[in-house]
């Protein structure tokens, strides 16, 4: 059967691992980088900036009539992890989260012609203890660069995570179950191929 194609959704990331979340899913997408500012405003709490950069994210690009955004961090006392910047960055971050829960958040949006709507995915990850050593390792292995917290919890960076309790797909970058709840709402058709 032949049939049109009534949704593509145009992804404002370039991440390998929203993609392949989103490709898990059947969904057919497009691919599309965003440059913004990810800085935390004045007075901004963590899950606030979270959604707020996810929303920026899919208001970036005007084309298509479904565009989703998405952006994670990790919290811990109070404090954001971002990308580390550097190895000591990276390494100070893992041992401040060693041997301690902390709380990873992803905002999701979706812009519509309707306007765009928001989730955010709360998950708490509990590490074992970290040697410097070995966060030196993970850091020498490339994995942790381009992660939020310095760890990739799908990759080997699963080796500091005692256990969570939430979303794995959400600490991965893009929760499965918020994302298609979100998509459904706007009238995707999630198994339309």
């Amino acid at each position: 059967m032949n049939k049109t194609k009534r949704n593509k959704l145009q992804l404002a990331s370039s991440s390998p691992r929203r993609q392949k979340i989103l490709s898990s899913l059947g969904i057919d997408f497009d691919v599309f980088k965003v440059n913004i500012n990810e800085s935390q405003k004045e007075g901004e709490c963590p899950s606030e900036m979270v959604i707020r950069l996810a929303a920026k994210k899919a208001q970036a690009h005007k084309f298509g009539r479904f565009v989703l955004g998405a952006d994670t961090i990790v919290v811990f006392e109070g404090k954001i992890f971002g990308k580390p910047i550097n190895a000591e960055n990276a390494i100070e971050m893992l041992l401040l989260l060693s041997g301690h829960e902390h709380t990873v958040m992803t905002g999701v949006a979706l812009r519509t012609p309707e306007g765009t709507k928001s989730v955010l995915s709360k998950t708490i990850v509990r590490f074992k203890k970290i040697h410097k050593e070995e966060a030196l390792s993970y850091w020498q292995s490339g994995e942790p660069a381009d992660k939020a917290g310095s760890y990739g919890i799908q990759g080997l960076g699963g080796m500091f995570v005692k256990s969570i309790t939430g979303s794995f797909s959400g600490v991965v970058g893009l929760p499965v179950f918020e994302t298609v709840s979100l998509l459904k709402s706007a009238g995707f058709n999630v198994f339309d191929k």
